[in-house]
């Protein structure tokens, strides 16, 4: 480990090869604590390459516990984390329109790290059993449209590094793995990122992936589409600036979608907007983020189509259907 510190410390890069071989030997435990904190500090001081990022990927994914998922093209919606803007659950949320406007999705989650309530934490809160039995998956699928699948159940080797990364407090460069390493490896993906740079580099990893993908970044640093400010994306049909104006919203203020400090408010705020019984801001938040992961699974559709799916999928209760026979079953 000496030798690979003294290799970032001097501003180096690693090959595709060696990032893999790097995280194959943290996730088997092969360095101590104090190296591993060393290793991810070094990365939130600078840049990943996409050879890197690459590397990592390859490695989590041979490592991971696959989970073959038979119900033809599942999206995940999943972000980065790590914009520090403690919203509430919104990619979770929408995870449920999505699956209630009747599309398949298999959502990757984990506890918070660097933010107050991650997605597995409402999860759990609201009575959910992380499980990794392939069967109930599949079963969460037929009869929800979605199922759940926490992460550490499916990548054991990182066990080593959960509690490092609860100790830093700080996004470091596992939270921008987590979309890349499903393990039903989604034939769709929609993904918030918390910065241009990282933007360009995951866009540049699934155009030679093969799957339709949106990469999604608001202008003002959240990993989402948040209704702050426009927002970029990134897909098969290039870059665009989305404009909120242009697509009928008015600008929301911060406070408006925040709620992500305790598990408690989170939970709250949850199933208010599954209740249909939230503010407007945050279930047009929601709304909007299932709209554009309909739109991904459906690129020739308009927006505007894709956000009446999701409405109607909301207002009807079917996503919380979804919600109750995810948890029941």
């Amino acid at each position: 480990m000496k030798q690979i510190l003294n290799h970032l410390f001097e501003h180096k890069t690693f090959t595709r090869e060696q990032s893999k071989e790097i995280l194959k030997d943290i996730a088997q435990g092969k360095f101590n604590n104090s190296q591993m904190a060393a290793f991810m500090t070094a990365y939130c001081m600078r840049s990943i390459t996409v050879n890197e990022l690459e590397g990592f990927r390859d490695a989590m994914l041979e490592l991971c516990l696959p989970i073959e998922l038979e119900a033809g093209e599942v999206i995940d919606l999943c972000g980065t984390g790590g914009d520090g803007k403690d919203t509430f659950n919104i990619s979770t949320l929408a995870s449920f329109v999505v699956a209630g406007a009747g599309y398949k999705v298999a959502k990757h989650g984990n506890y918070g790290v660097s933010s107050g309530c991650g997605s597995s934490n409402v999860m759990e809160h609201l009575g959910y059993q992380f499980t990794n039995d392939t069967d109930k998956i599949k079963s969460s699928v037929d009869k929800a449209n979605i199922c759940f699948l926490h992460a550490p159940l499916f990548h054991p080797a990182m066990k080593t590094v959960a509690p490092i990364r609860r100790e830093l407090g700080v996004k470091t460069f596992f939270n921008m793995l987590g979309p890349l390493v499903n393990p039903a490896k989604p034939k769709n993906q929609m993904v918030g990122v918390f910065n241009l740079e990282l933007a360009r580099v995951y866009a540049y990893l699934y155009q030679k992936s093969g799957i339709k993908y949106t990469i999604v970044n608001a202008l003002d640093g959240y990993d989402e589409v948040s209704l702050t400010c426009d927002f970029k994306t990134f897909s098969a049909e290039g870059e665009k600036i989305n404009s909120i104006q242009a697509l009928g919203f008015d600008k929301l203020n911060e406070d408006e979608i925040t709620g992500g400090h305790t598990v408690v408010e989170s939970a709250d705020i949850f199933m208010k907007v599954l209740n249909d019984e939230a503010t407007t801001a945050q279930s047009n938040v929601v709304l909007s983020n299932a709209a554009l992961a309909i739109k991904t699974i459906n690129p020739d559709k308009s927006f505007a189509d894709c956000f009446y799916e999701a409405e109607e999928a909301l207002i009807s209760k079917k996503a919380l259907q979804s919600f109750k026979t995810l948890l029941a079953n």
